[in-house]
């Protein structure tokens, strides 16, 4: 199920969502889409699900359009913490039902471990579900509709920790058992950085990187050593932030390092490590003009 997204806008009235977005995604891969708020992440996945018709440019899923075309649409999945079908006042077993109907890919038992997973009652109403729950039961419906493209907007929003660690645990079995293309939206990008393949990173609208994920880390090292010596090494170089304890200091740097700076570094007896796919982000979308 490869994405093809070309010069995309979703235009609300005056206010430009997504500007002129081009990107492609292979089939069969777990992506990570981050941006901040208003970035516009969920106007992005709506498109992508045929919910709402591009203001312009063409996105095609599978080799097909998806707005208004049932014959793509029903091998997508996008879930935003509880299955968008569901009526408050269903039952969970009568909203699986619901879901059963829209996938031919609608795995049964699978939704119904999933359900044990999570501790979910068949019988409890979705209206009387906590947000955390809520959250469950829209995980629930997104892996158990085994669709070829599964999109999940925040959906572990309202987890607790316990219970989002449960989710990444049967996402990744999962896709291993079953592949197919993922798309997960989060703020908690540390906690999903070991799932993500690729990344795409959008801000204002705009895509800001398409990349794998190891490679995107390899341009951030953390320095660290004796403060007068990691002045001296970082001088020249884009520092993302600095901390200092007594005479030993640290210095997150973006940017890869030629064999000769590897040399000096370990010449002043400087440790180089990485660091976090969170502050690269951060620094990656960092408004003109501010600073850390």
């Amino acid at each position: 199920m490869r994405v093809d997204v070309t010069g995309l806008t979703v235009r609300y009235g005056d206010v430009t969502a997504v500007d002129d977005m081009s990107f492609s995604l292979e089939s069969d891969k777990i992506y990570g889409l981050l941006g901040r708020n208003g970035s516009g992440k969920t106007s992005l996945m709506s498109v992508l699900a045929g919910y709402r018709k591009p203001s312009g440019g063409t996105v095609l899923v599978g080799g097909e359009p998806v707005f208004e075309n049932r014959r793509a649409t029903a091998g997508i999945s996008l879930v935003r913490h509880v299955a968008d079908a569901a009526d408050k006042s269903d039952k969970i077993s009568e909203a699986l039902t619901y879901a059963a109907w829209w996938r031919d890919s609608w795995d049964a038992r699978y939704a119904d471990e999933l359900l044990e997973l999570f501790k979910l009652s068949r019988d409890e109403k979705i209206g009387a579900l906590s947000l955390g729950q809520r959250s469950a039961f829209g995980v629930t419906i997104g892996l158990a509709s085994r669709a070829p493209l599964t999109m999940l907007d925040e959906s572990h929003l309202g987890m607790d920790t316990p219970t989002r660690y449960k989710f990444y645990d049967a996402l990744l079995q999962d896709f291993m058992r079953n592949p197919r293309t993922f798309i997960l939206s989060t703020h908690l990008i540390e906690e999903l950085a070991a799932l993500l393949e690729e990344v795409v990173i959008i801000d204002g609208g705009k895509l800001v990187l398409h990349e794998e994920t190891d490679s995107l880390r390899s341009r951030g090292i953390e320095v660290t050593g004796v403060a007068d010596d990691v002045d001296g090494f970082v001088a020249g170089l884009t520092v993302l932030s600095e901390k200092t304890l007594g005479r030993t200091k640290s210095a997150m740097v973006y940017g890869s390092l030629d064999d000769e700076q590897l040399a000096a570094a370990r010449r002043a007896g400087l440790e180089l490590g990485p660091i976090a796919l969170q502050d690269l982000f951060v620094h990656l979308t960092e408004p003109v003009g501010e600073t850390r």
